[in-house]
């Protein structure tokens, strides 16, 4: 099939679906730790494409959890900068492929170039930690629901 770079959270259970879901389609993986890649703030932009900043976020990371960011208020150079200091901000995954790049694991023109068909009974894109897990480790964000 084809090459694909996954950016992820390593231990992240959500992202180890998703890539399997790659893996059974064919394709071969090149995985990134998002947490350590060096990125800037252009090569970030990228991923994104048209869609509004808000989709940009991982609406559950700790620190949007503990308000200490609105990025209602934040233009998009001062939402880039945060998320180049807080890589936690950064919703995951970034996906790259020679089809393009995309953020998050929603249905799209380049999931479905790769193959990846909607399910809506198997949601691969919410958070697979237990409530439980969430308590305990603020460094993890709660699956869509769960505070």
């Amino acid at each position: 099939m084809s090459h694909v770079v996954f950016f992820e959270k390593p231990g992240c259970l959500t992202n180890a679906k998703q890539k399997a879901a790659l893996r059974a389609l064919g394709h071969e993986l090149q995985v990134r730790d998002l947490l350590a890649e060096p990125w800037t703030a252009e090569r970030l932009r990228g991923f994104f494409g048209d869609l509004p900043m808000a989709d940009w976020v991982n609406p559950t990371a700790p620190r949007l959890r503990a308000g200490e960011i609105d990025i209602a208020v934040l233009d998009e150079d001062h939402l880039l900068a945060a998320m180049l200091d807080d890589p936690l901000l950064i919703r995951r995954p970034l996906i790259e492929t020679g089809a393009g790049r995309q953020c998050g694991f929603d249905d799209g023109p380049l999931l479905r170039a790769l193959g990846v068909l909607p399910d809506a009974e198997v949601d691969i894109q919410a958070c697979s930690r237990a409530r439980s897990h969430v308590d305990t480790d603020p460094r993890c964000e709660p699956a869509e629901g769960v505070r």
